[in-house]
């Protein structure tokens, strides 16, 4: 559902952190309050045919991920999820800004790009002293890398080489 593949993702700025702009957020990150993730998103399971048509992740791709994750758990790529700026490993960042060349490439069909009503706005005028573009992605949603990685990689490649 965090794909381009899900046909009812088109995400767009919302206009603050209240409940009736949260609203308008897919499921899949306000969910109902009697349901987990599981559940909400099992409406929307994709059919063989979908799954057969996709082409950025691979059964192959896919089965490694599932022996990696069933290996050694999945906590560890969730724990970026819990921290928030408050916590002590984070505060040493507080009011610290991007000193750095950098860039923000997303996937087009990315709600997370827009989660934080303002938070692109703020990234790109106010956070970094050498920022150089903010970039979307055609046909990509939440994992760009790997739904559209030649496009990706492009403008890694032209932002390191500018930047060397």
């Amino acid at each position: 559902m965090k794909s381009a593949d899900w046909n009812k993702n088109y995400p767009f700025p919302l206009k603050g952190l209240i409940a009736s702009e949260w609203e308008k957020l897919p499921r899949y990150y306000v969910m109902d309050l009697n349901q987990g993730m599981a559940e909400t998103v099992f409406p929307e399971t994709p059919s063989q045919q979908e799954i057969n048509l996709c082409r950025w992740l691979t059964e192959g791709e896919l089965d490694f991920y599932i022996n990696e994750y069933s290996r050694t758990g999945f906590q560890g790529g969730l724990q970026g999820y819990r921290n928030n700026p408050s916590d002590k490993n984070l505060s040493i960042f507080s009011g610290k800004i991007i000193e750095v060349p950098s860039i923000f490439i997303s996937g087009k069909k990315d709600w997370g790009t827009f989660q934080i009503p303002g938070g692109l706005e703020n990234l790109e005028g106010n956070l970094s002293t050498q920022y150089q573009g903010t970039h979307f992605i055609e046909d990509a949603g939440h994992w760009v890398q790997q739904e559209q990685p030649v496009a990706t990689s492009k403008l890694l490649i032209e932002f390191i080489q500018n930047n060397a």
